[in-house]
C-alpha cells in the first residue's frame, strides 16, 4: 500500500472512532441517527475550518489585520503600515486535508442518510 493512502486510511479511521466515540458518550448509544447527527457536526467543522483557512490565505482579510495592528502598537513603535506582515503571510496551515477529511466524513454521512430513509 502507498504511504499516504496507508494515512488517509488511519486519520479517516480515527475520525469515524470519533463519531462512534461521542455517540456513546452524548447519546449513550450507537444508533444511526446519532451517526448522522454527530458526522454531520464534524463533516461540518473541518469544511468550515478549511473555508476559513482559505479565505485567510487569499488575502481577504489582510488589510483589516494591518489597520488593527497599526492601531493597537500606533503609539509605542515607528513603523510603518507596510512594515506590517500581512495576516495571509503568516497563516501557513494547508487546508487540503481538512477539506479531504470533511468531505470523506459528509459523504458516508450521506450514505448513512441514504439508508436512515430506506
Amino acid at each position: 500500500m502507498n504511504f499516504r493512502f496507508r494515512k488517509n486510511l488511519i486519520i479517516s479511521a480515527v475520525f469515524q472512532l470519533l463519531i462512534f466515540s461521542l455517540s456513546l458518550i452524548i447519546y449513550q448509544g450507537i444508533s444511526l441517527l446519532s451517526y448522522i447527527n454527530i458526522s454531520f457536526y464534524i463533516s461540518f467543522v473541518l469544511l468550515l475550518l478549511s473555508l476559513v483557512i482559505y479565505t485567510i490565505k487569499t488575502g481577504f482579510f489582510d488589510t483589516i489585520a494591518k489597520s488593527f495592528n497599526f492601531a493597537a502598537t500606533r503609539g509605542k513603535e515607528k513603523r510603518t503600515f507596510s512594515e506590517i506582515p500581512s495576516l495571509s503571510e503568516m497563516v501557513t496551515i494547508n487546508q487540503k486535508p481538512l477539506i479531504f477529511y470533511g468531505m470523506i466524513t459528509g459523504i458516508l454521512m450521506l450514505i448513512a442518510l441514504g439508508f436512515y430513509y430506506l
